[in-house]
């Protein structure tokens, strides 16, 4: 059995490629039980957001568990064009402890471009939290998700990598005001999308000298109000999209629409009726909300995630040199986890092998009951103390054995010897 962790993400590959590969929160439960369904996986969560999408799992066998999370993979890219390289060359690997430490990195946000950002934290806890409702994650994936969560916290509680703008929505809010010529103040900005990063946005734009008008769009017209209440923003729905991008001077979007929301033919519409007024549009969706063709229209610029993380990191610096101290608060949560990770292996095996001699022990007694009932109480008790303390340490080495070598090889060799010994 092994713990491994397969993923693609943004930062290796062109969007092209990256957003093929994408898995759409409606998607993730069938995704999962894809994925469970294989015969050599027996456990999986997938992490899926606008910069990554990575699967971690437990397979019985490295290679054929790596063959059947590449064959999902290979069903999620089936677009990928035919001149793409071959996506095991896209793929990232890592397998047990480097799995977990992997894991481990990317919740305390120290694989992010917005070094310590807060959303990968939920995200992680939610893909957990969706694998175990969809009977995905169990006894391996679910502690070792939990633990992730955790160090997590503890990485932005006793460093400073968390210190300041935090977040990928923060990070295209500033790219835009650096992209206005005079920032953000005046201006009017629409909102697509009223989902997480919906609702940065949002947060993000509500700033001292910040837009004079700010509208949150969403299909869902109640959720676009709930988001819009937090920063003071007028909240309107897809209907009134037309309207609302003639009067923008700044578009962000993130939606999870499977489709483009602003085409070509969209757009040209809106700048035919604002010939004087450029439009700047940010899109950070996963896939794309924006038509890459917009860019050739006069008077339209269009930025995307890749753009975000490139200025994201571009203003790391000062956040970087916490990266050390970061790494140390993991290493100590990856022995911490080790050892509770070793305690649960082991602990089957041994209450299986004590089952089984109190089983034995009962059994034997029973075969000499009419010999005891002619005992008195006291020697009866004795007789019970007895057989108990003899079992208890004929145990005592075996068991502390197979706990001092739980997680290693040796380990494995011990536990299985044992179930073949005794027949557990």
């Amino acid at each position: 059995m092994a713990v491994v962790a397969v993923g693609i993400n943004e930062r290796d590959v062109s969007l092209d490629i990256f957003e093929q590969s994408a898995v759409s929160e409606r998607d993730l439960p069938k995704a999962l039980q894809v994925l469970c369904d294989s015969e050599h996986v027996s456990e999986a969560v997938v992490l899926s957001t606008c910069l990554r999408t990575e699967v971690y799992a437990v397979v019985e066998r490295f290679h054929d568990g790596l063959a059947d999370i590449e064959r999902f993979f290979r069903s999620c890219s089936s677009a990928m064009g035919t001149d793409s390289p071959p996506l095991s060359e896209l793929l990232s690997c890592w397998i047990d402890d480097a799995a977990v430490s992997h894991l481990f990195e990317v919740a305390a946000g120290i694989d992010s471009p917005v070094l310590g950002e807060g959303e990968i934290l939920r995200q992680v806890r939610t893909a957990a939290e969706l694998a175990r409702q969809e009977h995905a994650a169990g006894r391996v994936l679910g502690p070792l998700f939990r633990h992730a969560v955790e160090a997590g916290k503890r990485v932005r509680t006793e460093t400073a990598i968390a210190q300041g703008t935090t977040s990928l929505a923060h990070a295209a809010v500033a790219l835009a005001a650096d992209h206005l010529e005079g920032g953000l103040a005046g201006r009017s900005v629409l909102v697509i999308g009223a989902g997480e990063m919906g609702a940065g946005f949002s947060k993000a734009l509500a700033q001292p000298v910040g837009p004079a008008r700010v509208v949150v769009a969403n299909r869902s017209a109640e959720r676009a109000a709930a988001v819009a209440e937090q920063s003071g923003a007028k909240a309107v729905g897809l209907s009134k999209l037309d309207e609302e991008l003639a009067r923008a001077d700044l578009v962000l979007t993130s939606t999870a629409a499977p489709d483009v929301v602003l085409d070509v033919a969209r757009v040209r519409r809106t700048m035919r009726s604002r010939p004087d007024r450029p439009l700047l549009v940010v899109d950070v969706a996963v896939p794309r909300d924006v038509d890459p063709a917009v860019v050739d229209l006069e008077g339209v610029s269009l930025l995307d995630v890749e753009d975000v993380r490139r200025f994201a990191e571009a203003r790391m610096s000062t956040r970087r040199g916490e990266i050390p101290a970061v790494r140390a608060v993991l290493t100590e949560e990856l022995e911490r986890y080790r050892a509770s990770y070793a305690a649960r292996s082991a602990a089957p095996v041994v209450a299986a092998l004590r089952m089984r001699a109190e089983t034995i022990r009962r059994a034997e007694l029973d075969r000499q009951r009419a010999r005891l009932e002619a005992l008195g109480p006291e020697a009866r008790e004795i007789v019970e103390t007895v057989t108990q303390r003899t079992v208890a340490k004929l145990l005592h080495e075996p068991t502390v054995r197979i706990k001092d070598a739980a997680g290693s090889p040796r380990g494995e060799r011990l536990a299985e010897a044992l179930r073949s010994l005794f027949d557990l």
